[in-house]
């Protein structure tokens, strides 16, 4: 059985920690994109958290070398990738087990109560799966029936 994706939550961007803020005002000044501005402290790592709308971010991320959350040689959180929301993720865990898909995991780093999954396709994308309604991004009427419709739970809504 497939995993439950519901939808894109967030592409992640890295870059040197001298240009972060560089990036930020890219972002924000060029594309006119939204500061979170509750961004989560996540120890260790610069950046922003920018507001696309329709549950959907881009998260700059600044580090230089491997970030301490990383477990090991292509075992970086802080690398680019996508993450997408889950309708459960204890059960896609089992499921990437039982499928035998090679993953890792990281749980409260960047939030209380959150647990991510990262694994890779099939040409070395990076990917973070975790638990719908667990975002800071802003809602949207989809994603929040999905998420209360899943598990009772109530999407955060950012402040843009």
């Amino acid at each position: 059985m497939a995993l439950e994706v519901l939808e894109l939550h967030h592409h992640a961007v890295r870059m040197p920690l001298g240009k972060v803020e560089a990036m930020g005002a890219f972002y924000g000044d060029v594309l006119g994109l939204d500061t979170d501005q509750g961004r989560w402290q996540i120890p260790g790592i610069a950046g922003y958290f920018l507001d696309m709308g329709n549950d959907c971010q881009i998260h700059l991320l600044g580090s230089d070398g491997p970030s301490p959350y990383s477990q090991g040689p292509g075992r970086d959180p802080v690398e680019n990738h996508v993450a997408l929301a889950v309708r459960d993720i204890a059960a896609s865990e089992q499921e990437l087990r039982r499928l035998g898909v090679d993953y890792w995991k990281l749980d409260n780093v960047a939030a209380p109560e959150l647990m991510q999954l990262f694994l890779r396709d099939p040409v070395g994308n990076l990917i973070e799966l975790h638990q719908i309604g667990r975002c800071r991004c802003k809602r949207s009427d989809r994603a929040f029936a999905d998420a209360k419709a899943a598990t009772g739970a109530t999407p955060t809504e950012g402040k843009g």
